[in-house]
């Protein structure tokens, strides 16, 4: 099950802090998050465009916060990894983004972005996006700061100025929002590989790194992007796109052939993948339990 939300954040400071680039696959459900824990990765990253998408829309700022809190709080208690998730903008103003924070918090997750768009905000690599004032945005990150109870949860700070003002404007309110106090600065959809190793270079922070296939930002192997200093990288598409491209692949195979749907794995260890051990070592505890009752 999950863990406690100060054990969670103080796991995922270790493993940012550790040598090696921190790279976390994107999930939107509980099944995502358990298949990224048992592939071994160290951390899960709850993207806004999958739950978005699990819930019928596009990545326009459709949710509201306690969406976004439901999904990643089943998410978090379902695996025994640090859970980072994106959280918008916060979903209104300062007052709105210290309830983001401690929501947030509350329910198990280890860390969230908040990022400088104007509401409803849009996927950080469309086009069309607009981002608030440099003193909003730092204000939101200060408030985001305050909020939290436990010093160990990671705010990382997202600003979507490159695409808007430029690159030059995204380094300073990165730099800006480290020094607000927030822990982890991220620029969104850099656009040249030049551009990509530069934000290490400028921010004077730990850098996350968001790889988008079909995106802005070139894709590399991840060993180029940890050369280049940054700490963390999330893959949000993951999952996504490869639940896509499988059902399509699915759903054709039937349509076109007529044929039953078949699988190598048996329903048994489906369930066994979703915790089915322990809820059957519970049951037979309280089993055993009832049967020495007089």
């Amino acid at each position: 099950m999950g863990l406690l939300i100060m054990n969670s954040a103080q796991l995922l400071r270790q493993h940012l802090a550790a040598p090696r680039m921190l790279v976390a696959p994107g999930a939107y459900d509980a099944i995502g998050a358990r298949l990224i824990e048992q592939a071994g990765f160290s951390a899960v990253y709850m993207t806004g465009a999958g739950v978005s998408a699990a819930r019928g829309y596009p990545d326009f700022g459709l949710l509201t916060m306690s969406e976004m809190v439901d999904s990643a709080a089943s998410m978090a208690r379902a695996i025994g990894i640090p859970l980072i998730a994106d959280a918008d903008t916060g979903y209104g103003n300062e007052l709105n983004v210290a309830r983001t924070v401690r929501e947030y918090e509350a329910h198990g997750v280890a860390a969230i972005h908040i990022e400088d768009q104007v509401s409803p905000k849009r996927c950080g690599h469309l086009e069309g996006k607009e981002v608030v004032s440099r003193t909003e945005f730092l204000s939101k990150i200060r408030a985001a700061v305050e909020a939290r109870r436990a010093p160990e949860f990671t705010i990382i700070a997202r600003t979507d100025a490159r695409a808007v003002l430029g690159l030059d404007e995204a380094i300073w309110r990165a730099n800006a929002a480290l020094d607000t106090g927030a822990d982890m600065a991220f620029v969104e959809a850099t656009q040249t590989l030049e551009e990509v190793a530069a934000v290490p270079l400028k921010v004077k922070g730990p850098c996350l790194l968001n790889l988008v296939p079909g995106g802005r930002t070139p894709i590399l192997g991840l060993e180029a992007f940890e050369s280049m200093g940054y700490r963390l990288a999330i893959l949000p598409g993951l999952l996504l796109f490869a639940m896509i491209e499988a059902g399509d692949a699915a759903l054709s195979m039937v349509k076109r052939t007529s044929a039953s749907p078949s699988s190598n794995e048996p329903i048994s260890e489906v369930f066994r993948r979703l915790g089915a051990d322990e809820w059957e070592a519970l049951r037979s505890r309280y089993n055993l339990q009832s049967s020495t009752v007089k």
